[in-house]
């Protein structure tokens, strides 16, 4: 009970945030620009997920795959460096950690429904053949399939700004030739675990050769922004559609200026 009124009341508040910036923005027309939507499992309890966030029910994520089929089809985008061209809206999916219903559950619609995506893998739940990740040979045949793009996210799902440089270049590095010799091809993208990144973490990656970055910061990415440090739009498993639309539109990136940010913003200061 305690825990449905607490929902409650965050999503009351969200809410009332969202219409707010809404209606400031000159009545929520859509922001242009590469928006990176961010999901996680689709169907998989979550160890630590307390909130219940990341673990979208497969029906909710049918309803808005089949919306945006519909109403984005010439705005869904592979996630790569030249999205950020041009000035129009683009859209590109993303998956973090590497569950195996991203291969079971999201895969045969993605793909039914010709979407491209990408999925960010942390390699040590993949060589452990941890349950609820992806095989080895789960990742194989996932990244097999049409449309879908094979990206790190570390190998132990560290906090990297907390890493000395040993263990930095480890965790980089070593996703990344994992994931390259199990597939035999080039991993040039990564998202940062729990979206924490500075300025020595984003070098860090770009001279291991990474060349996109997906961070945790709710927003849009605009012509000029650092390929190393894309924004994205976090989708929650309690999304209802209406909410789903405000997102893609942009009513929901006021939240970028939560306290949460300060290690992007430390990372992203040459930007300004």
């Amino acid at each position: 009970m305690a825990g449905s009124l607490t929902s409650a009341i965050r999503h009351g508040v969200l809410r009332t945030a969202t219409m707010a910036y809404g209606l400031m923005r000159r009545g929520g027309s859509r922001r242009s620009g590469l928006r990176v939507l961010m999901y996680h499992a689709i169907g998989t309890p979550i160890e630590g997920d307390v909130s219940g966030l990341y673990n979208m029910a497969p029906a909710r994520f049918e309803t808005q795959m089949r919306y945006m089929a519909e109403h984005y089809r010439h705005e869904l985008v592979p996630l790569e460096r030249s999205a950020l061209a041009g000035e129009s809206l683009k859209i590109a999916l993303s998956f973090d950690d590497g569950y195996r219903d991203n291969l079971s559950v999201a895969a045969p619609l993605l793909v039914e429904l010709g979407m491209p995506f990408s999925v960010f893998v942390c390699t040590g739940p993949v060589a452990q053949r941890k349950a609820g990740f992806l095989s080895p040979e789960d990742l194989r045949e996932l990244a097999g399939l049409p449309g879908v793009t094979i990206g790190s996210h570390g190998v132990n799902h560290l906090r990297l700004t907390e890493c000395d440089e040993r263990r930095l270049k480890e965790e980089l590095a070593g996703s990344k030739a994992y994931l390259e010799n199990l597939l035999g091809s080039e991993i040039a993208s990564l998202s940062y675990p729990h979206g924490a990144v500075n300025r020595n973490v984003r070098d860090a990656a770009e001279s291991v050769g990474y060349r996109i970055g997906a961070c945790s910061r709710f927003d849009i990415n605009q012509s000029g922004r650092d390929p190393l440090l894309l924004c994205r739009t976090d989708i929650w498993a309690d999304d209802d559609l209406p909410t789903f639309e405000q997102k893609l539109g942009g009513d929901w990136d006021w939240y970028r200026w939560r306290s949460a940010d300060a290690e992007f913003k430390s990372a992203n200061h040459q930007q300004g």
